[in-house]
């Protein structure tokens, strides 16, 4: 009875796969094709969602970590909690690994030639992040969260890597230019803006994410990030 039900239960699985990969794919390609200038090697860009897929492990153990702490400093009772906890925590532990990722396998890379580059390269592996985030949600709850987070967490991850990008790439046109203090600065913008929203996002959707804030918040974090990502293609540079 048990193989009869097999091959039915394995085609489900794959159909939760795909519900989580295919969002992710789409937006990878239309950043991808945005990219006027230079577009990206094909291994590059698997490094970088293997990157971003390494960097939601990362985030994992410090989430597990922090969480502990906060569990023992904290009352879960106390109005203070939320805010710790999603944009404290989880927003920094999770932008903070993407760009931690980002970083090692671009910086100094010999393709990192274009300041919308940088975008291409936030949007990967905040993707890849997202894909390996999704899947395991979506085998774990099913097929209507993958719906779910299909329409809002996998393009508000590629949300937060548009802006984490924007601010990657002016750090590195500042650094070529040797202003270290300006490159330094956008850095520490491309980790903190993404992680701000990031939380945000993550609190507006536990306190009511059907309550028309949450729409309002979505809609327009999605309308700034499809407009920045056509202005940095439109005005992308060689920066070297």
């Amino acid at each position: 009875m048990f193989y009869f039900f097999l091959p039915t239960l394995f085609s489900y699985k794959l159909i939760l796969v795909a519900a989580a990969v295919i969002p992710a794919f789409f937006l990878m390609v239309k950043v991808y094709r945005s990219d006027r200038l230079e577009q990206e090697s094909p291994r590059m860009l698997k490094n970088l969602v293997i990157a971003g897929i390494l960097s939601s492990l990362i985030a994992l153990v410090a989430e597990k970590f922090l969480c502990l702490l906060l569990d023992l400093l904290v009352p879960k009772t106390s109005v203070l909690y939320p805010v710790l906890l999603y944009f404290g925590i989880v927003a920094f532990s999770e932008e903070g690994a993407k760009y931690f990722m980002l970083q090692r396998r671009t910086w100094r890379a010999p393709e990192f030639n274009c300041q919308y580059d940088a975008v291409v390269y936030a949007v990967f592996v905040s993707l890849g992040f997202a894909l390996w985030e999704n899947i395991s949600y979506v085998m774990a709850y099913g097929f209507q969260t993958a719906i779910v987070r299909a329409l809002t967490a996998i393009p508000g991850h590629a949300c937060f890597g548009v802006f984490m990008g924007v601010f990657y790439g002016f750090a590195k046109r500042m650094d070529y230019a040797y202003h270290a203090e300006f490159s330094k600065f956008f850095r520490v913008l491309a980790v903190l803006l993404p992680a701000i929203i990031h939380g945000a996002y993550d609190y507006i959707a536990t306190v009511d994410s059907s309550s028309i804030y949450f729409i309002v918040f979505i809609a327009i974090l999605f309308v700034i990030s499809y407009l920045l990502v056509g202005t940095m293609s439109k005005k992308d540079r060689y920066i070297s």
